[in-house]
């Protein structure tokens, strides 16, 4: 009967491992000292920005329907007293495309 021997570890193969979980070790640390040193990031808006949002946000409190002018002219239709002045649709017409092109 003969002995069966059997090399239960390599060494060469144990260093790799070890060598392998440093390497890890090392970049978890790196990883936690970079977020450490990071710096946070920064939003500076300039008066003109800010300006812009506060009228912005003036707008937004407007309503989109004066519900008095549109009473009002419901009644004009209904009692056939509601004139359409063509005069100032143009008007308006030409105000919003001079208007569009500077924006």
């Amino acid at each position: 009967m003969g002995c069966f021997c059997m090399k239960i570890f390599n060494s060469s193969n144990i260093d790799k491992i070890t060598q392998a979980y440093r390497k890890q070790e090392i970049n978890k640390e790196n990883i936690r000292s970079s977020k450490i040193n990071k710096k946070n990031d920064e939003l500076s808006l300039s008066d003109t920005a800010k300006d812009y949002q506060f009228a912005m946000n003036a707008i937004k409190n407007v309503p989109d329907i004066r519900k008095e002018k549109v009473e009002t002219i419901k009644e004009q239709i209904r009692t056939g007293t509601y004139v359409v002045d063509s005069g100032k649709i143009a008007e308006s017409i030409l105000e919003n495309i001079n208007f569009d092109k500077k924006v």
